[in-house]
């Protein structure tokens, strides 16, 4: 996940054991995270951390963007799935923005779609979760592959469809795909400007208008520099490939009273 570092400012040529290091002096515990190896975060700035994890007898670190969303999306469960390297975290597939109970309307008005991501907070989780148990989680998006910033008028991915106006999100599919990660077409509805302290370089937070909640993505400028795309800009349409990475926020079933 190192080249997901560009998407909150820091460059491709960043020494990466420099940063482990900086992370092991600076970096707090992270909670729900262990207990088990090394789990270290270092705030940046607006709800942006950059974290390590290092398990124990694993080869390397893992330095990874972490963004606290403030707000939620509600997701139906449709499976829940460990991550063999990375007992912590759990991939999330199911349906966001389910109809609500004994509210018809929310189906026609097309806010339901697939969506995948990796939560880090998998011990909150209870095992078992059932299929279709609606679940609050609070998560953005880190670019794979940006291939089209511009107007909203302009070209768009074939491979996506959908009408030039509205929002296309479809998980990547197939066994040799990354999960939690989706192909996306969405309009821009705010930019937001941020800087790392811990190399001075700007960052993008961009607001799209995605069906039933807003959703944060975050973009590499070298990225888009190396593909000759322009920064989005509020009303521009992004398409590529985004990793998605958060939490659950809400909707986890009562715990049983202690004897």
């Amino acid at each position: 996940m190192d080249f997901l570092l560009e998407c909150i400012g820091f460059p491709p040529a960043t020494d990466l054991a420099a940063l482990a290091e900086r992370i092991r002096r600076e970096g707090e515990t992270v909670a729900l995270r262990g207990p088990g190896g090394e789990h270290l975060r270092v705030p940046l700035a607006g709800g942006l951390e950059v974290r390590l994890d290092r398990e124990p007898g694993a080869p390397h670190d893992s330095i990874w963007p972490y963004y606290e969303v403030p707000r939620r999306l509600r997701v139906a469960v449709e499976s829940l799935q460990g991550v063999p390297d990375s007992p912590y975290d759990v991939l999330l597939r199911g349906r966001a923005n389910p109809p609500l109970p004994e509210d018809p309307w929310r189906e026609a008005n097309g806010d339901e779609y697939p969506f995948a991501t990796y939560l880090c907070d998998a011990r909150r989780l209870p095992r078992g979760l059932a299929r279709g148990h609606v679940l609050a989680v609070s998560v953005s998006g880190f670019a794979l592959d940006v291939t089209y910033v511009g107007p909203n008028e302009g070209v768009r991915d074939p491979y996506l469809g959908g009408e030039p106006g509205g929002a296309t999100l479809l998980p990547l599919a197939g066994t040799d795909q990354p999960g939690g990660c989706m192909e996306l077409s969405l309009v821009v509805r705010g930019i937001r400007h941020l800087e790392n302290p811990l190399t001075g370089e700007p960052i993008t937070l961009v607001e799209t208008d995605a069906p039933g909640r807003p959703l944060d993505l975050f973009l590499s400028r070298w990225q888009l520099a190396a593909s000759g795309l322009e920064a989005p800009r509020a009303g521009w349409r992004v398409e590529g490939a985004f990793l998605f990475t958060g939490r659950a926020s809400g909707g986890l079933p009562a715990r049983p009273a202690r004897a």
